[in-house]
């Protein structure tokens, strides 16, 4: 068989000249589409005034009632999983959210915060003693966030945060109705503290796995320090270097950015509705301290990577300024802790 023959016999299954020049075009700009759309996608949403978003839900001129700042700025930064550019991200199966990982680690930093905040509405914030009852909206409040967050088949991720989202707005307006005795929100110190626990524990997490960026050696006997009579599952090697894998290392970051911009948030609306119990404990100073170690936490990154430099050396390791950030956060919450447990 000559060339000739099979250039003919190819030709057949080929589009002719022109309609291969329009599938290329079409293929062409389908790319520079989701392209573009992926760098959209990519921008992390803007931090928002808690005050004008308590405005924009209740009025202006709305009666301040306990608990419905921290009800709103929960609402709000749950949204802004639903509905930042390109929705939610993480359970995407086309492209460009099939290829984006940043995103859908920041949103899942952000789905931890909202998940321990919501328990904290359930279990602590909305009830008066551990034996009353729980609030009918933040009963099925918890469990719709604790639903998986990449099922993309019905019932999908975005359809129960949808619904959690709901009964969170029934909760805001039925605690900001005097006449609704039902609904109610108890900002003690007892309560506040409960949740700085999950806070502070959350933290330290990421702390830990932001440092191991550049690999840690840990010893065995810090794993059970304090307690002589501590005992582990399995026996642990005397030392052991942690290090995050390299491919993880920017998933670890935009996770520990998702939180810190979530617990910004909460902790501002906090900041309004315990202002008298903190007063009273001489703490806010330190919830304003924590804030503002958040804040810096969510400085822009110029560089096009995230740099895993060793500390010391000629690049920059994104991962270990944004754990000390976290790491200063986390010792002045354990520092509100301490205050808020003092009699």
């Amino acid at each position: 068989m000559n060339l000739q023959s099979v250039k003919a016999r190819m030709s057949r299954y080929l589009p002719s000249g022109g309609v291969g020049r329009i599938v290329a075009i079409v293929v062409g700009v389908y790319l520079v589409i989701v392209i573009a759309l992926g760098f959209y996608w990519s921008a992390e949403p803007d931090v928002f005034s808690v005050q004008d978003n308590y405005n924009a839900r209740l009025g202006a001129d709305a009666r301040p009632v306990t608990g419905t700042m921290t009800t709103a700025t929960l609402i709000e930064v749950a949204e802004t999983l639903l509905e930042k550019p390109g929705g939610y991200l993480s359970n995407d199966v086309m492209p460009p959210g099939l290829y984006l990982d940043n995103i859908p680690n920041w949103e899942f930093g952000v789905l931890v915060q909202v998940r321990d905040l919501s328990r904290a509405f359930r279990e602590n914030f909305s009830r008066s003693q551990s034996q009353s009852s729980e609030d009918r909206d933040l009963v099925t409040v918890e469990p719709l966030f604790a639903s998986t967050n990449d099922r993309w088949m019905l019932p999908s991720t975005e359809g129960e945060y949808r619904r959690a989202v709901d009964a969170l707005e029934s909760y805001l307006q039925r605690i900001s109705n005097p006449s609704d005795q039902d609904a109610q929100f108890y900002a003690r110190a007892d309560n506040l503290a409960r949740w700085l626990v999950n806070v502070e524990s959350r933290l330290g997490s990421l702390s830990q796995r932001l440092s191991a960026s550049v690999g840690q050696v840990r010893s065995a006997g810090q794993d059970l320090a304090g307690d002589r009579n501590a005992q582990q599952s399995s026996p642990a090697l005397a030392q052991r270097v942690v290090r995050t894998p390299m491919l993880q290392i920017d998933d670890v970051f935009y996770e520990a950015r998702g939180a810190t911009w979530a617990l910004m948030h909460f902790l501002q609306a906090v900041e309004i509705d315990f202002e008298a119990v903190l007063r009273d404990k001489n703490a806010l100073v330190s919830v304003r301290q924590i804030i503002r170690e958040l804040e810096a936490s969510q400085r822009a990154v110029y560089s096009p990577v995230i740099l895993n430099g060793n500390g010391f050396g000629l690049f920059a390791n994104h991962s270990l300024v944004m754990a000390n950030y976290i790491s200063r956060a986390n010792a002045a919450i354990i520092d509100l802790r301490e205050l808020l447990n003092q009699g």
